[in-house]
């Protein structure tokens, strides 16, 4: 598969503006922007960052086609030396980021963006599309996983993704947030994900009779016979009839893989499934569970004693359904002045919406004694902190909520990506990633990663970047009392 260039994958007012910066004079004048996202979806306790390998592809391949610029020209909004420009344009600046798999939380800058503003305004759009729907899909892929324990997750979305991409970018992050199969298989191309997958529905209903079909697909696969058992009757038909099939393959030295449900009362058919197996001496023989899946419903199965070995979740984990968007954003938090990068809030009667100036590195503390995360702290880049402790944070709103911090290893988050246009980082595969982001996870307590009602994990500002915010807001309502005074 050939790379995709995105750049027109924008919306109109990002080169609208671009195009302001341009006429104006400054749009080489170099500012930051961080990309993050406000609240946890699923009232999760983390979520899991991903999409950054994407990312990286997109900006190396920015660049405005001859197409792509005689269809900008149409518009009649942008003259031809405008469009020269674009026809110039690279992307030439930094970027940090935090590494696919880590846990993040709200306001923690995910990447940061520091370029001329012109070329950092024209990639919001792919940027935050692109990291806001692989981490939503790692997170929920992550909750699902943690639900099932020690069962292994499957993917099985494609079919009801919104669209050919979601799927696929929705396979990589589910196999990044745990899931240990797909059953798309150009994931599985391009990605190396194992593939998975046996036959629906209409192979059972192809043949004469069910066990004319159990005995064509045994015929076809001798060494990966899986036969889905609940096309007519699950207890009177499909499992009597898998187990024949089974005990003929095993006579001939073959051994019998399992069996799928698809519909039924998971837990009362997987129960009577495992008897009636065990006592066909197939012990050996597993059962998928699939239909409608999501993690409450797998750990309410598994709380009914559900003998089910391996999920396969589709719909519900591919398209995020009940919470379909991260709402990640991306906001210009210092911009060059004079030489000089002088740092920039947006200010809002809603207090989430008030963003964190200036430019910011997240660091997280681990105890030297259980090595698990005590807490994150939003920094200043510049600042240093006392490498063991003591330090106190405090909450950035209830102040008066404080925690001292004592014998820590701390971490920066915050990675080089790009300097000067020039990616100086080099990707992991998926499977590295996905190991990173299990090892990651363990050094959360389980209370952070309850499903429902999780303890929430501190993230605080530091004390002077909590000064310069607090100073900014001060001085901006100052400036507007006078204004409206005079």
């Amino acid at each position: 598969m050939s790379k995709l260039n995105l750049s027109m994958a924008t919306d109109l007012y990002q080169l609208t503006m671009v195009y302001g910066y341009y006429k104006s004079g400054i749009a080489h004048r170099k500012a930051v922007f961080d990309l993050f996202f406000r609240r946890l979806p699923w009232n999760n306790g983390y979520a899991i960052a991903a999409g950054l390998e994407q990312a990286i592809e997109y900006l190396n391949e920015l660049r405005y086609t001859k197409e792509d610029r005689d269809y900008l020209r149409s518009l009649g909004l942008f003259p031809d030396d405008f469009l020269d420009y674009l026809g110039r344009l690279r992307f030439t600046g930094d970027v940090d980021a935090v590494p696919e798999g880590t846990p993040i939380f709200p306001n923690e800058p995910i990447m940061r963006i520091t370029a001329p503003i012109a070329e950092a305004q024209l990639i919001e759009t792919s940027l935050t599309s692109i990291i806001n729907h692989q981490t939503l899909i790692a997170t929920k892929a992550a909750r699902v996983v943690s639900a099932a324990e020690d069962t292994e997750v499957m993917e099985f979305g494609l079919r009801r993704a919104q669209g050919l991409f979601a799927g696929l970018y929705g396979s990589r992050a589910a196999y990044i947030g745990g899931c240990r199969a797909t059953s798309n298989v150009l994931a599985g191309q391009l990605y190396g994900i194992p593939v998975k997958g046996t036959q629906a529905h209409a192979w059972i209903m192809s043949f004469p009779d069910e066990l004319t079909a159990f005995r064509a697909y045994a015929e076809a696969y001798p060494d990966a016979c899986l036969l889905l058992v609940d096309t007519y009757d699950t207890i009177r038909s499909g499992l009597p009839n898998a187990i024949t099939v089974a005990k003929e393959l095993e006579a001939k030295g073959r051994k019998f893989v399992g069996i799928r449900i698809d519909s039924g009362d998971l837990a009362y058919l997987s129960k009577v499934a495992r008897k009636m197996l065990d006592e066909a001496g197939l012990e050996h023989a597993i059962i998928v569970g699939s239909g409608d899946l999501d993690e409450n419903i797998i750990r309410d199965l598994r709380v009914q004693g559900a003998k089910i070995d391996s999920w396969g979740v589709g719909t519900k984990l591919i398209t995020g359904d009940d919470n379909p968007s991260l709402g990640g954003v991306y906001k210009l938090v210092a911009i060059e002045e004079n030489g000089k990068m002088i740092p920039k809030i947006k200010v809002s009667d809603n207090a989430e919406k008030t963003t964190n100036p200036g430019i910011k590195d997240v660091v997280r503390f681990y105890s030297r004694e259980t090595g698990k995360a005590l807490a994150d702290l939003i920094i200043l880049a510049d600042e240093e902190l006392p490498p063991h402790g003591p330090l106190t944070i405090y909450d950035p709103v209830d102040t008066w909520k404080r925690k001292t911090l004592r014998n820590y290893e701390m971490e920066r988050l915050l990675v080089p990506i790009f300097r000067n246009g020039e990616q100086v980082y080099q990707c992991p595969s998926v499977h590295e990633v996905q190991a990173y982001a299990a090892g990651q996870l363990e050094r959360f307590w389980p209370e952070y990663k309850r499903l429902i009602n999780p303890e929430k994990y501190i993230v605080d500002l530091s004390d002077k970047l909590w000064h310069l915010k607090h100073d900014m807001i001060r001085e901006l309502r100052a400036s507007y009392m006078d204004n409206n005074h005079h």
